[in-house]
Order: structure tokens, then sequence, then C-alpha cells
């Protein structure tokens, strides 16, 4: 028998080639080495498992389990859509295999405990858009819709423990910053007879001003100053204004702590802070109004101070409680002298 002859009977010989999940893989000869070749499989219908390559994440399943919905999977067992088996007899998909054992164990069972993450429940319902998987399209869905349609009306307002949480907090916020500062404890003097009272109303007022302003500014307490009750307003990241509440009352004998309720300017505040939501104090506007707000005259026993804080727009606003009250201790009685 001639070489030539010999060669070619190799040759018909090799072209026949092994088959992998029905489809026949050519083996040409190279310099006397068989080389297998890749090539788009014709159907897995004669194969009872099925190996997949998913992204370099492996998974050995039965077509069975493919075909229990109309997909792309089952498209892909029944011929009807091309696909790459390796050298090894593996079912290459180019696609990410982060979600995939997901989408089988859906096609296993009906049904598959789904990612609390709403983005990771996003990821797999692309991945069910991706095989076709219509049942599990539908439960991504639902699961989103139910989640999006939950009313979350959770007002959270943290509670400051350090000194550096709180300015870690009011650098990184994006939001306006309304932080009261009360230390019932911090009872230095006593306190005058309505001083509780208006203690609890400076409280009660914080409380609703979260309730009605929030998710556009974040509100703080904190427990740990010495001030007794003080409101302080930031925004971008810096103060913008101060209210203290606390006055020293000069008695006869001694001194104690008055607690104020002035409810009107610390809404007025409160509504001002609201220029720098969304970064809306940076334009013209925001200044004229923020200077509108500086030029307001305080209320009746109160008394404004602006400290300098590199000119213009960068002074807050501090406005404090300064009326001290003394008691002359003539033996005629008692007189009564304001003092500034």
């Amino acid at each position: 028998m001639s070489a030539e002859a010999s060669g070619g009977g190799v040759e018909s010989e090799l072209s026949a080639g092994p088959v992998a999940g029905g489809v026949c893989v050519r083996a040409p000869v190279a310099g006397g080495v068989c080389v297998r070749e890749e090539k788009p499989a014709a159907g897995l219908a004669s194969s009872k498992y099925v190996k997949l390559n998913v992204g370099s994440s492996l998974h050995y399943t039965t077509v069975q389990t493919l075909r229990k919905e109309d997909s792309l999977l089952s498209s892909i067992c029944d011929g009807h859509t091309e696909v790459t088996i390796d050298s090894e007899g593996w079912v290459v998909l180019d696609r990410c295999g982060r979600h995939f054992g997901l989408v089988l164990n859906f096609l296993r069972d009906g049904t598959v405990p789904l990612p609390d993450s709403t983005r990771e429940l996003e990821e797999v319902l692309k991945e069910a858009q991706f095989y076709r998987v219509q049942g599990l399209v539908q439960h991504c869905l639902s699961t989103l819709q139910k989640r999006r349609s939950v009313y979350e009306g959770m007002c959270r307002i943290p509670m400051i423990t350090s000194a550096k949480e709180e300015q870690m907090m009011i650098a990184t916020c994006r939001k306006p910053v309304v932080k009261l500062q009360n230390n019932r404890g911090n009872n230095k003097y006593s306190y005058t007879s309505n001083s509780d009272d208006n203690l609890l109303k400076n409280i009660e007022l914080f409380d609703k001003l979260g309730l009605r302003f929030n998710g556009r500014v974040l509100f703080m307490k904190d427990v740990l100053g010495d001030e007794i009750c003080c409101w302080s307003f930031y925004g971008e990241g810096r103060k913008i204004a101060e209210v203290c509440c606390t006055s020293i009352v000069y008695a006869t004998e001694k001194k104690q702590t008055k607690v104020e309720f002035p409810e009107a300017r610390i809404f007025e505040e409160t509504l001002n802070i609201l220029i720098y939501e969304n970064g809306r104090s940076s334009g013209p506007g925001g200044v004229a109004l923020l200077e509108s707000g500086m030029s307001s005259s305080p209320g009746a026993g109160q008394s404004e101070e602006e400290g300098a804080a590199g000119g213009g727009d960068r002074r807050v606003r501090r406005i404090h409680v300064r009326r001290h009250i003394m008691h002359d201790e003539r033996g005629h009685g008692q007189q009564t002298v304001y003092k500034d």
C-alpha cells in the first residue's frame, strides 16, 4: 500500500472523529498529532447528563432538568441553539456563573429563595431574562414589586456617642443637619419652676420636626455635651446657626438655670437650613436667602451673635438667651433688675 493511500486512510478514519453529546468533532492531523477542535453542537438529545461551564463555574445536571421550561437551555438541548463544547465535553456558555446555580435550582424545584439585596435580585432577573426562564422572571418581578410597594415610614435619628463620630457624620452627610444637645443631668445649678416644662417642649419640637422633614434633613441627638439645651444647624459640613435655650438667673441666695423655648426661632432656622438641600446654597439664590436670614432681627429677650468664620456667608448665627435677672437685697422688698 502506498504512503498516499495510507495517509488517506488515516484521515478518513479520523474524519469520523469522537462523538461528544451527539456532536461530531473533527480531529485533523497536524504534524502527526491529533488535535481536537471546538465546534458548535448540533444537540444534546442523545445525552442524559450535561456538563455546563458557565463563566468558569462548572455545573452538572440532566437534560430533563434543562427541558422543564421552554427556555434557552432547552433550546440548546434540542439543538436549536448552537453552543461550543470543549475538548473535555463541557458545554461552554459565555456568561457570568454567579447566579446560574440559582437558575438551575428553580428549574429543578419550581421555586427558589431570592437574595435579600435588591441589587443581587436585579442581577438574578437579568440572568433569568437571558436564559428565557419565564417562571423565574415572573418570580423576580413580583418580588421586586412587593419590596418597592412596602411603606418604609421609619424616621431614624442617630444618637451621638463621641465627638469624632459627630464630626464624621456631619462631614459625610449630603443633607442639612439639625442637632439637639440636651443634658438634663448637667444639674450644676437648680432649675427654675418652668425650666423642666420648656426642656420637654424643646424635645417634643425636635421630634415633630424630625417627622416633618424626615428624608430631607438629618436630625441628631447629643446627650454627652455640657449644654443643657442647645440647637445646632449645619449645611455642607459646617455650622450655619446655633440657638442656645439656657440662661442663668441670679436670685437672692443662689443661681438658677432657666430653659427657654424659642419655638418660632428654632422653626425659622430649620427652614433656613433647607437651602443647603442638594447643594442649592451654592447658587446666588441660596446666598441671598442666607444673607436675608442673617439680617433678620432676634426675638424679644434674645441676643444674636455672629461669629466670623471667613466673612460673607461663612458666619455662624448664634442666638443666645442672655438675660440675667438679679434681685436686689434692700429692706423695702425685692426690686428686679434686668442686665444684658
